[in-house]
This record gives structure tokens, C-alpha cells and sequence, in this order.
């Protein structure tokens, strides 16, 4: 005897209860859940016929057909939705229309990033020209081939040094070949600033072996504005500035100077313009007799206020922000799509999890419910964020709104990289080519688990090398540095050097050494390096032999085996599901 009510399906003498939760997730599916309901009331009014004692088995071939009949068509949606798009579109004739949207977008990036790459170019290639040109300018004596840092010795130097500077700068004008200028605030000259900071108090005698210093540092600045105020007297006469260097830390000099870059007019774009934000430091805080001398430079992009290029129109600059419009809606679109077909794989997840453990009483194992996760719409996805984006930062680049060419440059590059990897996708979809994408795939987890047990040790003989090996060899100074000459020695670069570096060493240092990367090579280049690529090896190999003889090598994967049908077949011309409830044994087989 049944029951039915508007929430609960309730099936007496020993049949399966439906919840209103599970009937509302049914709500979804397509108008034939009511009659496919209706069969299996019919059923399961039959089978509690059957176990009255006077009952025919003539129930029992109807039963077997209508379990059959609902296997099969789940059994035929799982394979449908594995397919790829050109099976796809031979069962049901539908579009590839993420397929075209994917090839079209690989084209269109493409394009955008050689264009952004070759204005981020010129941008680069200018400030890297610029900041050579300053080192001629302001520091005496350089050359570029020089070996080693600039490094300064005596205190005479040292002044030379400064007020060789302060000249350079006031004669700034007279000696530049290019399109450099002061920068004006408000009416005037932005000044030079020759900055010195020293230790407040300090007494210091080696001979006696006595010393008695305060360790608050104190700041003292001069500025030098960029007016001719004298002709030819030399500059010390006019700059009145005296160092302490027995309590001198540090001299920083600090100018700015402005500049246009015309290169891009010649590539249909607006220059842009530049404040070059330069500093000149002589650093003396190890107080070791040298005194290092370097410069850094900040620069500041923006649009030029009053600009006219001849013969010009704005018609570039709206194709190049049309073009990247187009890019951002194609790639908006495609993840629409792609996050919708992720969607719609979890749903499909659970509901063959609820199938496989009501119909065979097991549990999905989670690599089985990760296939239906297709990582190919999340790569897809990310990418897509990224062009976002990155083509964001390039209009406002473009309308000199901002100027973040490193952020832009990276975001619409690591997208670029993730649309020509998904390109792997589609070289999947023939079966000689998917060999690659199988063996990552299956290899990953043990090889995470590899390289975690691996970067113990490889720490570890980082953080050796770094305190011992630091003090003696420019490779170990720092902790990066050594982790990048460790890695370098697995790849066998530069190990002769490395070895040579150390052998005018302590006798001590010397016999360490070569204990430390003698070990150090041998473990990992023949061992370690060795059993990751056998890890590889090995599972390539055993998808190869799953491959050779077709057999299923999960459970999805047999069970999806058993649908003989081919897309061809016509049998997957059908818009309607099956209800969730008759999927399940339990509720249609009580």
C-alpha cells in the first residue's frame, strides 16, 4: 500500500522514504520526473504484491526492465558527459561553442601580449638607458665594464667624489645629449639634497683599544639649487659640507630629473613622461675602510599635460581599447561557461555518489568524484580572471590613468602561459596525444609527496652551506643565494667554479667543502634526481599499459565502459534526465 503527499513519498511494507530535500534538488530536472514518479509507484505497488503469499511473479521481468532501463540511461548521461566536443556534437549535434571560444581567445591574447610586450619593452629598455646614463654622468671614473662595485678608499676621494656630483648636476644642461630637465615645484628648481647620517657621539681609539659611541644616528642635509651662482671657482669653495668618518654612516645624494620618451612615437603611441627620482648613496656602515657607492633609481610615469604629435589621430588608440573591450568580453564569456560546466560536474558528482552507494552499497573514492571536477575549466577560469584584469591595467595604461606596467605585465603574462597549456586540452582529445596529460596527472600526487620528503634534506644542506660556506664564498652569502647555487649544482652548472672559489681556503673551510658538496652531488644528482625520474617513469609506463590493453582503471571508468553506445547511435538524442529518486535502488527497489 502507498501513500503519497505533497513533501514525503512514504512506501510501507519495508520500502525507502524520499525526503522533501531530495524532492526539491528533483525539482531541476525536466517535466518527465512526474510520470517516471508514477512508473515507479506502479513498481513498487507490483512488488508489495509480489510478497503477499498469493501473489504471481509476473512482476518480475517488468522490474528487472525498469531497474535496467534507469541504469542505462544514467550510465549513458555519465559517458555523454565525458565526452569531448566533437562526440559531443555527433550525438546530439551540439555546438563546441567553449572549443571555438577557446581557439578564438588563444588568438586575441596572443595578439594583446605581443603588443603590450613590445610597449613594456621600450619602457624598460628606457629606464635601464636611463640609469646607465646617470652612472656616466655622476659617478667619476665609471666604466662598464667595470669588475666588482664602485668602491672609494681614501677621504679625499670621497669629497672628490661628492662635489664631482654637485658640478654634474649644475652643469647638467651643458653636458647631457639627451632630453633631460630639473624638475620645478611651485615655481622653482627642485634642489639637490646631499644627506649625511652619522652616529650622535662616538670616541673611537684602536690603539688603546677603547672606544665610546652613541648608537642614535643623527641626519644632517644641505640643498644645492640648479642655479649658476658662481663661474669658475670650484664648487668646494661655494658648498660649505665637512664629514665625520669616524662617525659617518652613510652620504646620500638626492636629485630629480625629468625626461619625455619620444621612441614610442614611431610605434603609434602617446610618449610618455618621466620623473627619474635618483639617489647616490657612499655607504660606510661597516666602517671597514670602503666605502661602496651606488645608484638606485625610482621613476614616476605619467601623461604629459600639453602634447601634439603631427599628423596623428586618437583613431589608434580607440582601435587598441576596442580590441582589448573585445578580449575582456570574450574572456568574461568563456567564464561564464566554464564556471558553469564546473557546476553542473559537481551536481553530476553527487548525484552518481548518491547512485554508486544506494545501487552497489559503496562508497566513490574521492579520485573518482575529482573527475568529474575538470581541471581544464579551473585552468580555463584562472586564466580568464587574469586577462580580466590585466587588460584592465592595460586600458588604463593606455588612457595614462596608470601606470603599473610590472603588475599588467604579469598578470597578462601568467595568462597568456595558462591559455597555450590548455591548448594540451584539445591535443588530449586524440589518443596518441594524451599520454603526457594522463602520466602528470596520475604522477602528481606521488611526486608532491617525493619532493616533500626531498626538500627536508635540501633545506637542510641549505642552511649548512649558508652558515658555514657563507662567510668564504659569494654563492652562500645569503639563504637565496644558496638555495639558487644548490639547485644550479643538481642541474650540473658551474660546478667547477664553485669548487675553485674554495680552495685558497683555511685548511678547515677547504676539508669542509668538499665534504659538503661532494655529499651533496652525490645524493642528489644519482639518488634522489634519480628515483624522481623513476617515479615518473613507472607511471608512465602503467598508463601505458592501461592504454594497450583498454582496460578501466577506476571505478567511474568501468562503469562508464558498460555503455556500448556510440555517439553516432542516436540514442543520445534526448533533452530530458532521469529523475535522481529512480536512480536509486532503494527508492524504486525497496
Amino acid at each position: 500500500m502507498t501513500r503519497r503527499s505533497d513533501s514525503v513519498i512514504v512506501v510501507e511494507a519495508g520500502a525507502v522514504t524520499a525526503s522533501a530535500a531530495d524532492l526539491q534538488r528533483q525539482q531541476r530536472y525536466t517535466p518527465l520526473y512526474f510520470s517516471i514518479m508514477d512508473d515507479c509507484e506502479q513498481l513498487l505497488a507490483a512488488r508489495s504484491e509480489e510478497r503477499r503469499p498469493n501473489s504471481h511473479c509476473g512482476w518480475s521481468a517488468h522490474t528487472q526492465s525498469l531497474e535496467s532501463k534507469m541504469v542505462e540511461d544514467f550510465r549513458r548521461r555519465l559517458k555523454y558527459f565525458f565526452m569531448n566536443p566533437c562526440e559531443k556534437y555527433k550525438a546530439r549535434g551540439r555546438k563546441p561553442w567553449k572549443l571555438m571560444l577557446q581557439i578564438l581567445k588563444i588568438a586575441i591574447i596572443t595578439v594583446q601580449l605581443v603588443s603590450f610586450g613590445l610597449s613594456n619593452q621600450m619602457m624598460v629598455t628606457f629606464k635601464d638607458d636611463n640609469l646607465m646614463t646617470f652612472r656616466h654622468l655622476f659617478l667619476k671614473g665609471y666604466k662598464d665594464h667595470r669588475l666588482g662595485g664602485y668602491d672609494l678608499y681614501t677621504k679625499a676621494d670621497v669629497y672628490d667624489h661628492i662635489y664631482y656630483v654637485i658640478d654634474r648636476y649644475l652643469n647638467l644642461q651643458n653636458l647631457t645629449v639627451g632630453n633631460l630637465a630639473y624638475e620645478m615645484a611651485e615655481g622653482q628648481y627642485t634642489p639637490l639634497s646631499v644627506c649625511q647620517e652619522f652616529y650622535r657621539n662616538t670616541s673611537i681609539d684602536p690603539g688603546n683599544d677603547t672606544f665610546d659611541i652613541d648608537p642614535h644616528i643623527d641626519k644632517d642635509c644641505i640643498s644645492i639649487y640648479p642655479v649658476r651662482l658662481f663661474d669658475n671657482s670650484s664648487v668646494p669653495e661655494h658648498v660649505n659640507f665637512s664629514l665625520d668618518f669616524k662617525r659617518l654612516l652613510s652620504v646620500s645624494i638626492y636629485l630629480t630629473l625629468k625626461t619625455i620618451n619620444l621612441q614610442t612615437v614611431r610605434h603609434h603611441e602617446l610618449p610618455d613622461c618621466y620623473d627619474f627620482h635618483i639617489m647616490i648613496m657612499f655607504d660606510n656602515r661597516a666602517h671597514s675602510g670602503k666605502i661602496k657607492v651606488d645608484v638606485e633609481n625610482d621613476v614616476r610615469i605619467y601623461e604629459c599635460r600639453d602634447w601634439n604629435v603631427e599628423g596623428t589621430s586618437d583613431k589608434n588608440d580607440y582601435l587598441l581599447l576596442s580590441f582589448d573591450s573585445v578580449v575582456i568580453i570574450a574572456c568574461f564569456t568563456s567564464l561564464i561557461l566554464c564556471t558553469r560546466s564546473v557546476i553542473n560536474g559537481i551536481q553530476l558528482q553527487f548525484e552518481f555518489n548518491i547512485f554508486f552507494h544506494a545501487y552497489y552499497n559503496k562508497i566513490v573514492s574521492w579520485s573518482d568524484r575529482m573527475e568529474f571536477v575538470n581541471g581544464w575549466y579551473i585552468l580555463i577560469i584562472v586564466s580568464d580572471t587574469l586577462t580580466i584584469a590585466g587588460s584592465a591595467l592595460k586600458i588604463g595604461i593606455q588612457t595614462k590613468y596608470l601606470t603599473n606596467y610590472d603588475v599588467c605585465s604579469i598578470l597578462l603574462g601568467t595568462a597568456t602561459m595558462l591559455v597555450w597549456i590548455g591548448v594540451i586540452r584539445y591535443l588530449g582529445f586524440f589518443r596518441k596525444y594524451n599520454i603526457l596529460i594522463l602520466t602528470l596527472r596520475a604522477a602528481f600526487p606521488n611526486v608532491i609527496r617525493f619532493c616533500c620528503c626531498a626538500a627536508m634534506i635540501y633545506l637542510g644542506y641549505c642552511f649548512c652551506g649558508w652558515i658555514v660556506l657563507g662567510p668564504y664564498h659569494d654563492k652562500f652569502r645569503t639563504l637565496d643565494k644558496v638555495t639558487e647555487c644548490l639547485f644550479s649544482l643538481i642541474n650540473g652548472d658551474d660546478m667547477y667554479a664553485t669548487f675553485l672559489k674554495l680552495r685558497d681556503k683555511s685548511y678547515m673551510v677547504w676539508l669542509f667543502s668538499r665534504v659538503y658538496l661532494y655529499t651533496f652531488i652525490s645524493l642528489f644528482i644519482y639518488m634522489v634526481l634519480s628515483l624522481f625520474i623513476a617515479l615518473i617513469t613507472d607511471t608512465y609506463e602503467t598508463i601505458k599499459h592501461h592504454q594497450q590493453d583498454k582496460e578501466p582503471v577506476s571505478q567511474l571508468q568501468a562503469f562508464i565502459a558498460e555503455c556500448r553506445d556510440q555517439p553516432e547511435s542516436g540514442r543520445y538524442q534526448t533533452d530530458e534526465e532521469p529523475a535522481l529518486c529512480c536512480l536509486s535502488p532503494r527508492c524504486c527497489f525497496g
